[in-house]
């Protein structure tokens, strides 16, 4: 990315000098100073105008968009976009031609020049990561050196603003693969053990074993929908809310919860399914080879700029150095702590390496898990 952006701005610098250069052969009575200044101004402008559109991917509607702030940019009488088979979109009295010759510039695989009537064209591919994806053809009455270098360089321009959005792309992509990954996690133990504990009350209990279902059918609408990367605080607790009635049923009294929460931060922005995996994770190491109760304790404070969540129990704990494995496990891989795993990733390539989870554990201390979210929303869309 960072060679993208160094590429993108050495063509806009080179596009900056040719546009100065246009001005002056106008005579443009503005002192040289001024007449730079302004220049650039407008170049930079116009190139963040178009980039937007651009960030979306190569398709008629970025191309339409873009196409009218790219002919500004290169001051030319037509701009054409096109892809590999056919023109996507073109702003000025562009010809006939234009898929002829950008068929031409795809064949050699580098700029080109033609010298139709009446007016030439300058077409140069644009690619993304190496792979040709479509042209840039610009139409002019006169063709110079100048012009077949600039719309060179705004093409690579183009083609860096292009791989960045195959990064944005690619990047949803991995979220929404995490997601999936979490969701199908969830699936097989709780929605067994969930409907083993309600069928048990079916009989002994009917009103008990309708209630448990209900609140199995919320928690299943909240955990496999089709939901955006981010969801509210308020609704990641009344899923975890759903989950632990459920678990309370299937462990009775031996399992004790409470939840203490700041009203203040309910409706903080929070990544979707962020909480239950750390409150099925307390239960899980929590309620092990106890022959007691155990108690899992979620608290939620308002911290300045940030909410601050601990989910704690009072388990037999471990050594830290297997929560630190916890952590680093794969999760795609199946096995005790993909939950947290899954989590800690998230978090981290959401809001960077220093919002991570915290694991608090040693043998026969139990276990908190501290979870820290930017009030600030972040989104992968």
């Amino acid at each position: 990315m960072l060679t993208t952006a160094r590429v993108a701005l050495s063509g806009l610098a080179f596009v900056t000098g040719h546009v100065l250069a246009r001005r002056r052969t106008r005579r443009d009575p503005l002192p040289e100073g001024r007449c730079r200044e302004e220049t650039t101004f407008a170049t930079l402008h116009i190139a963040a105008m178009a980039a937007p559109a651009l960030r979306t991917g190569l398709n008629r509607d970025s191309a339409r968009k873009a196409a009218r702030h790219l002919r500004a940019l290169l001051g030319t009488r037509a701009v054409a976009i096109t892809s590999t088979e056919a023109a996507l979109a073109w702003d000025g009295p562009c010809t006939d031609d234009v898929v002829t010759y950008a068929r031409a510039a795809l064949a050699a695989g580098r700029p080109q020049v033609f010298a139709g009537q009446p007016h030439g064209a300058v077409v140069v591919p644009l690619t993304v990561d190496g792979t040709v994806v479509g042209t840039l053809a610009a139409f002019g009455d006169e063709i110079s050196a100048a012009l077949v270098r600039t719309v060179t360089e705004v093409g690579r321009w183009v083609s860096g603003q292009l791989e960045l959005a195959e990064l944005d792309a690619s990047r949803r992509r991995a979220l929404e693969a995490e997601m999936r990954a979490l969701r199908a996690q969830i699936s097989p133990h709780f929605i067994y053990n969930a409907l083993t504990t309600i069928a048990s009350f079916v009989r002994t209990d009917p009103k008990r074993a309708r209630e448990l279902l209900l609140d199995f059918a919320d928690f299943a609408r909240y955990a496999l929908r089709q939901a955006h990367d981010f969801t509210t605080l308020a609704d990641e607790l009344t899923c975890v809310d759903h989950y632990l009635l459920l678990e309370r049923a299937r462990f009775g009294d031996k399992l004790r919860f409470s939840m203490q929460v700041a009203p203040e931060v309910l409706p903080v922005p929070v990544p979707f399914l962020c909480l239950q995996p750390l409150v099925e994770n307390a239960i899980k190491h929590g309620m092990r080879g106890r022959r007691g109760a155990g108690e899992v304790r979620v608290v939620v404070r308002d911290a300045g700029l940030e909410a601050h969540i601990t989910v704690e129990d009072d388990g037999a704990g471990m050594d830290p150095e297997c929560a630190r494995r916890m952590l680093d496990e794969d999760p795609a891989r199946e096995g005790g702590g993909i939950g947290l795993a899954n989590v800690d990733q998230r978090m981290r390539q959401i809001y960077g390496d220093g919002y991570g989870l915290v694991v608090e554990t040693a043998l026969g201390a139990g276990t908190k898990v501290r979870l820290r979210v930017p009030k600030t929303q972040f989104s992968s869309s």
